[in-house]
């Protein structure tokens, strides 16, 4: 998207270990529109109407917009949405003419060579699309401001050389019960590809009813369904791009997901339930898609999210132990109530930050910090159209480290509970290491802090209060002595009750 822009998706808080790259040495930055075949190429679309919206947008008049007419809902290929008990796996056969299918057949398919199901997914091309812009792009609005196409036929297909399915990766031999026990509950409870599919085509849909009012945006599918510490339960994070420039989130993010959830509690009421804006410091557009049953959160610019998402894909992939330890230390965070910053507590992505610090600070590192070895691959002034193709780039890590993952485990709480510094360290995944905490304002009177990779800001703000922090440290402690006495996950987290909802 925008492939002639020079400063897209910068982050909107830079910071000061920022610094100036020679990607475009290395990566073609003007790269052109990609081609789409017969059948992905479709009508131009821009009428009176939603030319009318924008303009009313950005002239701050939001009481003036027009009322949005419900009408039947048309989830993909304008075809009416029933629910079925199918299963949303593509098989790419042909339907005659006429034929009566099922509402997930209906929706946009795209056939794969390789296996049954396929994954549409709009940040990772095809091989014979890779020399072109961002997968799914379509003519720059730069470019041809005129064509505004359906993106529902245009949006290329998941391939399995890119994104590795996850039964595909290879994973580590248990040789002690506690890792056996780890291993079999990432395997029941990890993200399957039908659960990415359905955020998916909801994704296509939105993106395809978005652009009728903003038809230069483009909405990423961002956080733990792509980065590789999903599970079956997770919720979708979308992100909607709708300028190059960095938006204010206090105004102008809040006009356009005013403007968002009342075209979902119009016009596509029929599958999005509950839709509410929720004024935080980056506002959100809550809602729950009744086709897919997948709660989303949407927000506006934040394209920060896109950058960390494809940062800890690389860090998912590069060594076997790292998703598993990931998904259950995630577990036991929502078991024992310590994983929700919207009551104080850990959000995952703070969560994900800390298990990724703990495993690079180790005597033997069983990560390291990819910021510092490739910074060029992982700039934070990259364009967005790129950042997608870089977790592919980097060779997987050769540990010397050679613990367990009952060891880790073991040694991500005894390394919370005993050894860090919460009061004087900050937890840094970009320096690989534990630095003093900084002086600014964000960072005094705070109990934990877990620094953002690319914009520097704190993730664990949310834990504002001392009784919360308190009892964060001690699930930390106590979990740390309960498993060292008895080597047995289902002390701290009985296996029954974190797969009952996965």
């Amino acid at each position: 998207m925008f492939p002639n822009s020079s400063n897209l998706g910068r982050p909107p808080f830079p910071s000061n270990h920022q610094h100036q790259s020679t990607v475009s040495n290395k990566l073609p930055l003007n790269i052109p529109p990609a081609l789409a075949s017969r059948k992905e190429i479709v009508d131009a679309q821009f009428n009176f109407e939603n030319a009318v919206l924008c303009r009313t947008l950005w002239s701050g008049n939001i009481a003036t917009i027009p009322a949005v007419t419900p009408q039947p809902v048309t989830y993909g290929n304008d075809s009416p949405v029933r629910r079925s008990a199918a299963s949303t796996s593509f098989r790419g056969r042909k339907r005659r003419s006429g034929q009566s299918v099922t509402h997930d057949v209906k929706r946009q398919r795209f056939h794969s060579h390789n296996s049954e199901t396929t994954v549409v997914n709009q940040a990772v091309p095809s091989p014979e699309e890779r020399r072109f812009s961002f997968p799914g792009s379509v003519r720059s609005p730069v470019l041809c401001a005129r064509c505004i196409p359906d993106l529902t036929a245009s949006v290329l297909p998941l391939q399995d050389s890119w994104f590795p399915h996850p039964k595909e990766t290879t994973l580590p031999i248990a040789k002690d019960k506690l890792s056996q026990q780890v291993l079999e509950l990432f395997e029941v409870c990890q993200q399957q590809i039908s659960d990415l599919n359905r955020k998916e085509l909801c994704r296509t849909e939105l993106q395809r009813e978005i652009q009728r009012i903003f038809p230069q945006s483009r909405l990423f599918l961002v956080g733990s369904s792509l980065n590789g510490f999903g599970t079956r339960s997770s919720d979708g994070d979308l992100c909607l791009v709708v300028k190059e420039e960095p938006v204010n989130q206090k105004t102008e993010a809040r006009q356009i997901l005013s403007i968002v959830q009342k075209l979902f509690s119009t016009k596509l009421s029929s599958y999005i339930q509950r839709p509410h804006l929720i004024p935080a410091k980056v506002p959100i557009v809550k809602f729950r898609d009744k086709v897919s049953c997948v709660e989303f959160d949407l927000n506006v610019n934040n394209v920060v999210g896109i950058r960390n998402t494809f940062l800890l894909r690389t860090y998912a992939y590069i060594e076997s132990r790292v998703r598993p330890l990931v998904l259950v230390i995630k577990k036991w965070a929502r078991f024992h109530e310590i994983n929700d910053a919207s009551r104080g507590t850990l959000s995952s992505y703070s969560l994900v930050l800390m298990v990724l610090h703990y495993l690079q600070t180790l005597p033997e590192p069983v990560l390291p910090s990819l910021q510092k070895i490739y910074p060029e691959s992982f700039d934070p002034t990259m364009h967005l159209h790129l950042v997608h193709r870089i977790p592919y780039t980097i060779p997987p890590y050769r540990s010397r480290n050679g613990s367990s993952l009952g060891d880790l485990l073991l040694g991500f709480f005894k390394y919370y509970a005993t050894e860090f510094d919460w009061s004087r360290q900050m937890i840094s995944v970009r320096e690989g290491k534990a630095v003093p905490r900084p002086d600014g304002i964000e960072w005094r009177n705070k109990f934990i802090c877990v620094e953002e990779p690319f914009d520097g800001t704190n993730t664990a703000r949310a834990v504002h209060e001392k009784r919360k922090f308190d009892i964060i440290r001690n699930e930390f402690l106590k979990s740390w002595q309960i498993l060292q006495d008895t080597e047995n996950l289902n002390r701290i987290l009985p296996l029954r009750a974190s797969t009952e909802k996965n």
